[in-house]
């Protein structure tokens, strides 16, 4: 059975910056068809949860309270993609507007709630290493 790597968040996995987690209805329908390899790169990264939330601008994560938390975030990227590597990994699902995982779209980095267009730390290292980055919004594509 194929390996995907996945968000933890959207299994269920209590890894958000604010203790919870984003599950998705869509796992069990996966499970029929793949087998799940849950993954934070954040809580992998060496941030805990919870906790304050961060937001990307170009190179740099910084968190609501101005800490720059790049290096957790680069951290968990490439363990990630070890991961991938490692396990034969050739597709990830990874939560959408997260500085870590968002495949199309981000926080601009203001903590206003706006999203701009741009990825992830995760997401754009994977996606520049040949792996296919979905978002959850596009489960359905794998079903």
């Amino acid at each position: 059975m194929e390996k995907i790597l996945i968000s933890a968040c959207l299994v269920g996995d209590n890894t958000k910056y604010n203790g919870k987690n984003n599950l998705s209805d869509k796992i069990p329908l996966l499970l029929e068809k793949y087998e799940l390899v849950p993954f934070c790169p954040e809580m992998e990264g060496g941030l805990k949860s919870p906790r304050k939330p961060s937001e990307r601008v170009k190179d740099r994560v910084k968190m609501s309270d101005g800490k720059d938390v790049t290096k957790n975030f680069e951290a968990g990227a490439e363990l990630a993609l070890n991961i991938c590597l490692y396990l034969g990994i050739k597709i990830a699902i990874l939560k959408e507007n997260s500085p870590s995982c968002g495949t199309h779209k981000i926080y601009d980095g203001t903590f206003s709630g706006k999203l701009v267009n741009g990825m992830g730390v995760t997401a754009e290292l994977l996606k520049r290493k040949g792996i296919t980055v979905l978002s959850e919004e596009e489960i359905d594509t794998l079903l």
